[in-house]
């Protein structure tokens, strides 16, 4: 890579990896060229035409940031949010950082969700402190695209936050108002009822994200229609559901439809669904702690497999048989019994 003359820097165009970490450098420098055809002609003409040098960036302010104050506990008020708000404000100005700079809601997106992913990861895993950090990250991608709203003349990050206080005002009349609510499940229903007048949708189900991931999009479905009646009355009529479309599936995978197939099973998750609501099982945790369970018990197969025979699969493309490999299983779930973990059956 050339050094800029006079700087000592080297040139050379960055790109971010994970939102919050710092950019790395792009692997393809001027040093690759000769490596590189096209290039190669381009850096050619280049030479015919201008001396070998990379012209130094212009030079940025020298930014102190305080560090954050931060009261005791019991005395923390958020006061320090606006801290947030100034330093994003220093990284999207002029002469702040160049990746944030060129971000836009469009390609924060992908950074929103995988944030809220993580907090969801910290959660499950009981880390405190990890849930902390992740929740910073998350609260950064709020702050962030409040700040590009500030840009365009739309809202800013106040904006935000007085409307969030705005409606946990009114949706709690209970508190805020003279309303009573006897007990949690009032509260919902007086919540939804607001809320329904508040965006004047058509339909119950109106407002549930598309973007959810699908067991927990199901389980919101069979919650709306549930508090119009429109549910069986206990357990047995769902569990009895499930059954049929068990029936269903059976028949379509004998009549070999692959349309057909799909259908069906879809039935059968919804109905496992449902089931999971009335028996106050959440159907994604469910299914997220059966496959850390399977990765966790299959991680010491793989080890034990590499122990006793090298690898999963030979050299020659050979497997070990799947007795071996029950064998195995059946270790680390007599392991995670000796340990006490749950759900180890």
């Amino acid at each position: 890579m050339l050094a800029a003359p006079g700087t000592g820097k080297k040139c050379g165009a960055q790109t971010p990896g994970k939102q919050g970490d710092l950019p790395v450098k792009d692997p393809f420098t001027a040093a690759d060229v000769p490596q590189r055809p096209q290039a190669r002609f381009r850096a050619r003409f280049k030479r015919s035409v201008a001396p070998r040098t990379c012209r130094a960036k212009p030079p940025r302010m020298n930014r102190r940031f305080e560090p954050v104050q931060v009261p005791a506990l019991s005395e923390q008020d958020g006061r320090a949010f606006a801290r947030l708000v100034e330093a994003m404000r220093a990284l999207l100005a002029p002469d702040g950082c160049p990746w944030d700079r060129e971000q836009t809601y469009l390609t924060l997106r992908r950074y929103v969700l995988e944030e809220a992913c993580e907090v969801i990861d910290a959660i499950d895993k009981n880390d405190r402190q990890a849930l902390r950090e992740e929740l910073g990250d998350l609260l950064l991608q709020v702050v962030f695209q409040a700040e590009l709203a500030r840009a365009e003349g739309l809202f800013g990050p106040d904006d935000v936050v007085e409307g969030i206080c705005n409606k946990l005002v009114r949706r709690h009349p209970h508190v805020f108002g003279d309303m009573q609510a006897s007990d949690a499940d009032e509260v919902h229903r007086n919540w939804e009822r607001i809320k329904a007048e508040e965006k004047k949708r058509s339909g119950v189900l109106d407002g549930i994200p598309l973007s959810l991931p699908a067991l927990v999009r199901a389980q919101r479905v069979g919650e709306k229609v549930h508090r119009v009646g429109f549910d069986w009355p206990d357990a047995a009529g769902s569990r009895a559901k499930v059954d049929e479309e068990i029936g269903e599936l059976d028949r379509a995978i004998a009549s070999n439809d692959p349309q057909s197939r799909e259908e069906e099973f879809g039935d059968v998750l919804f109905a496992l669904v449902n089931l999971a609501r009335h028996i106050g099982v959440d159907a994604e945790a469910a299914l997220r702690a059966t496959t850390n369970k399977f990765v966790r018990r299959f991680g010491h197969v793989e080890q034990r497999a590499k122990d006793d025979h090298g690898a999963l699969i030979g050299a020659d493309g050979s497997r070990l048989p799947l007795e071996v490999l029950d064998r195995y299983w059946e270790e680390a779930k007599t392991q995670e019994r000796g340990q006490g973990n749950p759900g180890s059956q």
